[in-house]
């Protein structure tokens, strides 16, 4: 794709960010840490300062719009060291801030708090999407809607940094029909019926089946996707053999119980989509710190190993 000036266009993925959408997030991730008085604000003031942000574990940079906008909202300037997406060895310079070191520190532990958990995410995601791609297969690793409250769109993000699908993003994205609407609607036909009526042709219908008789009924019923949720590896790879013989243009999603360890066996030809929640649930962060610089000051602030003996006589 070109642009006007004749430059190929790369998309960007922050550009699925919606700007509102996250200043609204990030107003009340702001007031939620400080819902009254500012009283370190008190102590420092608002001189001018810079401060670094320090990446101190290896790892995948993600969240970057999210650590822009918390303070962008505070009036502050980040100046990037390195590309969103991109690995991190430690200890490295990430990014500079700059702006009043009160909104810096306003700021810092709101930022922190999306870039460790953003970064990890990424981490984990590109770890696996590696291993998909290693040996070749042609589906999708993705994540689930087991995401953290009010935080969603940065864990969703960064699976999308570090190379997984997002899943459906919540209940309007997809009809999704699990057991339970099963049991509550009677049957998994009547379901399929029923939710086409309201999703139309837009919108795709995937049903949780855990027999191949129950998938076999939801994709005769119209279902676009087949979840076989939680089969052991053999018993999802027979099944998706023998759901793709009937109906070759169902989509076939593996699901339940797995991890980095178990995703290999599940990697097979006729299965479309691999998802597990640990993506967003499991992961561990990365460590960053963020510090004012001042000179003779160690920004790296290294573990204290022994007690200087002229401090305590």
């Amino acid at each position: 794709m070109s642009a006007d000036n004749g430059e190929v266009y790369k998309p960007q993925i922050s550009h699925l960010i919606h700007p509102t959408q996250v200043q609204t997030l990030v107003q009340s991730w702001l007031a939620e840490d400080t819902p009254s008085f500012d009283y370190g604000g008190f102590i420092v003031g608002e001189r001018e300062e810079t401060a670094v942000l320090l990446c101190k574990s290896p790892g995948v940079l993600a969240g970057v719009p999210f650590f822009d906008a918390v303070f962008t909202a505070l009036e502050c300037t980040v100046e990037w060291l390195y590309e969103e997406g991109t690995v991190l060895e430690p200890v490295c310079k990430v990014a500079y801030i700059r702006g009043k070191v009160r909104n810096l520190l306003l700021g810092e532990r709101t930022a922190l708090n999306c870039i460790t958990r953003a970064s990890g995410i990424a981490t984990y995601a590109r770890k696996l999407s590696e291993m998909a791609k290693s040996v070749g297969w042609h589906g999708e690793v993705a994540g689930t809607r087991k995401t953290t409250p009010g935080f969603r769109i940065v864990e969703k993000y960064s699976l999308l940094v570090g190379g997984l699908s997002t899943h459906r993003y919540d209940l309007s994205s997809m009809i999704m029909l699990k057991d339970n609407h099963i049991w509550t609607a009677g049957n998994i036909t009547q379901a399929v019926k029923d939710a086409r009526k309201v999703g139309g042709f837009s919108t795709k219908i995937e049903v949780e089946c855990r027999s191949v008789a129950e998938a076999t009924e939801a994709a005769s019923a119209g279902s676009d996707i087949i979840m076989l949720d939680n089969f052991e590896p053999q018993a999802v790879h027979e099944a998706a053999k023998h759901l793709k013989e009937k109906f070759p243009y169902v989509i076939i999603e593996a699901s339940g119980g797995i991890n980095e360890d178990t995703l290999p066996n599940y990697l097979g030809p006729r299965i479309d989509v691999v998802s597990l929640s640990k993506a967003t649930q499991g992961y561990q962060t990365l460590d960053f710190s963020f510090k004012i610089q001042k000179e003779g000051k160690n920004p790296h602030n290294p573990m204290v190993s022994e007690i200087n003996q002229d401090d305590i006589s």
